[in-house]
């Protein structure tokens, strides 16, 4: 048995447009804005959250649920960089920005987006971002929290 590594094996880009979510195009991936370097080990927060839906009746003696919404939270910590390129995350994700953000697991974070590829392509608009407290021996950082603002396409397959 084998464990799939995290461990460079996620890419994280930020698209201004997607033609199809549930079909994004290697070239649309391919040119979006590579944010993965600049992404804290323990940053990318994209958690679904399942609504219940009371199915009992006023015969129940059991309480009985049904899913519900699902709904995402998500942000992303990014480190701060001291060069334009190092700090595009940044200057980009500001409040109201909307776009694409789209992620890749399991494969080799090097490896270029190419055809048959799963990624999740989430609709955002970013919120306010949170410069992170400083603190001794760690880089200068910010929270971009992300607003879902319609249905992600958590299983696309690159074309």
């Amino acid at each position: 048995m084998s464990d799939l590594i995290n461990d460079g094996m996620t890419k994280v880009c930020w698209a201004a447009s997607i033609g199809n979510i549930s079909s994004p195009t290697a070239t649309e991936l391919n040119a979006a804005a590579d944010y993965t370097p600049r992404v804290t080990p323990d940053g990318l927060k994209v958690d679904p959250s399942t609504a219940d839906v009371d199915t009992s009746s006023l015969a129940s003696t059991f309480d009985t649920k049904t899913v519900g919404r699902i709904g995402y939270d998500a942000e992303i910590t990014f480190k701060r960089g001291t060069t334009g390129g190092e700090d595009l995350p940044f200057t980009t994700l500001k409040y109201g920005v909307s776009g694409y953000l789209c992620v890749r697991r399991g494969v080799a974070y090097a490896t270029t987006f190419s055809a048959g590829q799963k990624v999740e392509v989430y609709p955002i608009t970013c919120g306010e971002p949170m410069n992170i407290a400083p603190a001794a021996n760690e880089v200068a950082k910010f929270t971009s929290p992300m607003k879902v603002t319609s249905a992600p396409a958590t299983a696309a397959t690159v074309v």
